[in-house]
């Protein structure tokens, strides 16, 4: 059992972060804010996938003066991205954001920062303090050990709020290298009980970006570091929503719904398993429930998964066994497979009532 680590409890519009609640997931458009439209048809669908937050870029005046009306058009938290012009923080809160991202990267002047606290204190909405690795070091510095930098100047940004009464705070520290990653989380983690917004920026393409993602989001995780995560890919933002959802589903942190575990073939492998296997997932996306489906392709180990699944396959040369709650049940051809198998999930989801 994951024992998370202590935090204090901010909320985000409705959602809670940090405390007990759950780890929630988030993502972020990449459609021009301005393109109000577009920027809630792709949040609806994100909704859908099951993001819980939602993050957009503020780039301009015009995208800021949007979000007024993307907010009363969607129906999760919405976080501006804040970059380089302390106005632009000024002006999203205005039009009623339920959080704010600053980066102490490239809003440095404490001036503005004090504005931009105040404004989101009078408005009560928390602020993330989001660090990166490729904003943090500034031309001709001298600084080479980067996570002492990240975690330096993120404490330094949080004392300057502090002073000012605001505790409404989420940190992350990002770098695209897995390992740096965690040791700045885990550092900052033992210096303050702010929550935490985990993820790897810059991450890469998907292949790259999941198992990078996995490694120092799930590594974190289950050391109890981290109460809200985003998978960073250069791809649609849907698949990061589906990715942060099997990361926190590995780690026993989400129900499985229709858990799919399948061998990764070999020599011994007689049936279409990578066909089959693909149709299944294909037909139990988005079902209700939670069940453990066994798709093997031989007799070695086939049997003893299937059997420890609530439904399974065990194939043999053109047919396989199917077993149900351990038990072998019957020979099936192998053609019937897929179908069979559909219907002993449809059964056993109508039998617990769902």
């Amino acid at each position: 059992m994951i024992r998370r680590r202590k935090t204090r409890p901010v909320w985000i519009g409705k959602v809670e972060v940090g405390g007990r609640a759950p780890i929630t997931v988030q993502s972020m458009t990449n459609t021009d804010t301005e393109d109000v439209r577009r920027t809630v048809r792709q949040i609806r669908c994100l909704e859908k996938a099951g993001c819980e937050i939602i993050r957009v870029a503020v780039p301009t005046v015009r995208a800021a003066r949007a979000l007024a009306a993307i907010k009363k058009r969607i129906s999760i938290p919405l976080v501006a991205d804040i970059h380089f012009r302390h106005t632009l923080a000024l002006e999203s809160i205005a039009q009623g954001v339920d959080a704010v991202r600053l980066n102490p990267g490239n809003i440095r002047n404490p001036k503005q920062v004090r504005r931009v606290v105040r404004a989101a204190k009078e408005a009560g909405i928390p602020i993330r303090i989001g660090v990166n690795s490729g904003s943090i070091r500034r031309p001709g510095g001298r600084e080479k050990d980067l996570v002492r930098l990240m975690v330096r100047r993120t404490l330094s940004y949080c004392t300057q709020f502090e002073r000012l009464g605001f505790r409404d705070i989420i940190l992350s520290l990002k770098a695209s290298n897995c390992m740096e990653t965690m040791e700045a989380y885990r550092t900052v983690a033992g210096r303050c009980d702010y929550p935490l917004h985990v993820g790897v920026t810059a991450a890469g393409p998907p292949e790259t970006a999941i198992v990078k993602s996995a490694i120092a989001i799930g590594g974190l995780v289950s050391e109890g570091v981290g109460d809200t995560i985003r998978v960073s890919l250069s791809g649609p933002p849907v698949a990061e929503v589906e990715a942060g959802i099997e990361i926190l589903k590995a780690l026993g942190l989400r129900p499985a719904g229709i858990e799919i575990i399948s061998c990764p073939t070999c020599g011994r492998t007689q049936i279409d398993l990578v066909r089959l296997v693909r149709d299944i997932r294909r037909r139990t996306k988005g079902m209700p429930g939670d069940l453990k489906v066994a798709i093997m392709g031989c007799v070695v180990n086939g049997p003893g998964e299937a059997r420890e699944a609530d439904v399974g396959i065990a194939g043999g040369k053109g047919f396989g066994y199917l077993f149900k709650n351990g038990k072998k049940i019957r020979k099936v051809p192998e053609v019937q497979f897929a179908d069979v198998l559909m219907k002993e999930i449809e059964r056993l989801l109508q039998k617990r009532g769902r």
